[in-house]
């Protein structure tokens, strides 16, 4: 276990902010101070600092390497996740860090956190002891021999596991990650009330339902509109035929954006699709990109889709209460050189996106010779009637 003396931890605190690489270059300047133990925990609370704050606000919390720390969930995805579970007993099956265990325990009597590596799970029990954890226990072993020996019923089992392969590549598919969850996918149902899988944001969900038993929901969850994580729900509780997709986007400084929907609903619902964009133009957030929620949303809001691949909506009307960005369109302009050199010869930059488009981002820049920037939005797509556009316009404030 890593033990900081005073003066090292003293040093921490004040030299928090600088840049440590320029830190280590100057270690021979400060022979009291463990520095190689100064810069990994000063790097760790420049991360916790905006990604776990609660972690940061304790002073005597302990860092692991770098890359656990760019690994680990946030603290905002901690607490959504601590949000979906209550109750007597808690078991976190691939502890980690423990930033997910240590927002989940507070809603549980007693929390098991298991994990494999020894370093881990020391770095834990001391990081659960500072943050008043009592209900706590940590325990070294792995997931399938802990649950083979644990003899009564979790309210809440969660499971993260890993989804890097012996040499350290990342692997996406459910069979390649450790512990494999086809093979413990009965046990995990049988031990526990509700079940939480957290997975890649690259795995194919539907891939991904076909493969696991008994799922109740699935969340999608973005920050500020990057997907995260998704998280599998098994709830012996619920009885709903129909599996439930979850589409949040946590906002900071902002209410967050949520969308519910079926697959089934999804697969009987239709949409109309249109060759003439109207007054407004709506971009889904990235929950709702991966989900797939594409006919769902359209009804939902009463929209029309610009073309069944290109995943832009329009309508006449403001709809404030779109789960994504929203944009008043100026011009829908021809990708050709006369209608180009007419219409943007007044601007000089513009924020520029495609979708559904044969040509990137750089080639357009290069076609239309603005640059990066600005108040202006172009979406290159393709309409409904298979015309290549760009749309000129310009984002609606929440």
């Amino acid at each position: 276990m890593i033990h900081i003396d005073k003066d090292t931890q003293q040093f921490i605190l004040e030299h928090e902010s600088d840049d440590i690489r320029q830190l280590a270059l100057k270690a021979k300047s400060y022979p009291d101070i463990d520095m190689p133990i100064a810069i990994k925990q000063i790097a760790g609370r420049q991360i916790a600092k905006h990604k776990i704050p609660s972690w940061y606000q304790c002073e005597n919390i302990i860092y692991p390497k770098h890359l656990s720390m760019e690994q680990c969930s946030s603290e905002a995805t901690a607490l959504y996740k601590a949000a979906l579970c209550k109750g007597d007993i808690l078991i976190d099956l691939t502890g980690g860090l423990g930033v997910d265990f240590s927002f989940m325990a507070k809603n549980h009597k007693q929390a098991y956190y298991i994990e494999t590596q020894h370093e881990l799970t020391e770095l834990a029990q001391f990081n659960f002891n500072t943050l008043n954890l009592n209900q706590s226990k940590v325990i070294q072993d792995d997931a399938v021999s802990f649950l083979n020996s644990f003899e009564g019923i979790a309210d809440t089992i969660f499971i993260d596991p890993a989804r890097r392969n012996d040499t350290g590549k990342k692997t996406v598919l459910i069979e390649d990650c450790t512990p494999n969850l086809l093979e413990i996918d009965n046990l995990l149902t049988t031990k526990a009330q509700r079940v939480i899988i957290k997975l890649s944001p690259m795995l194919d969900i539907t891939l991904a339902l076909n493969s696991l038993s008994n799922v109740t929901e699935v969340h999608i969850i973005s920050v500020n509109n990057e997907c995260k994580e998704l998280l599998f729900i098994k709830d012996k509780v619920r009885k709903d035929e129909d599996i439930q997709l979850i589409c949040i986007n946590l906002l900071t400084n902002k209410k967050d954006a949520s969308f519910t929907f079926t697959k089934a609903e999804e697969n009987t619902l239709s949409i109309s699709h249109t060759d003439e964009p109207k007054r407004y133009l709506y971009e889904p957030n990235s929950s709702i990109l991966k989900a797939g929620a594409y006919r769902s949303l359209g009804a939902r809001y009463g929209l029309m889709k610009l073309h069944p691949n290109s995943h832009l909506y329009t309508s006449d009307t403001l709809i404030d209460s779109f789960p994504g960005r929203k944009f008043q369109i100026k011009e829908v302009i021809s990708p050709n050189k006369k209608e180009i050199k007419a219409h943007f010869k007044d601007i000089t930059q513009a924020n520029i996106a495609t979708r559904n488009y044969p040509f990137s981002v750089a080639d357009i820049r290069k076609q239309t010779n603005l640059k990066e920037g600005g108040t202006d939005y172009i979406f290159a797509t393709t309409l409904a009637n298979e015309k290549k556009v760009l749309i000129l316009c310009q984002k609606v404030s929440d």
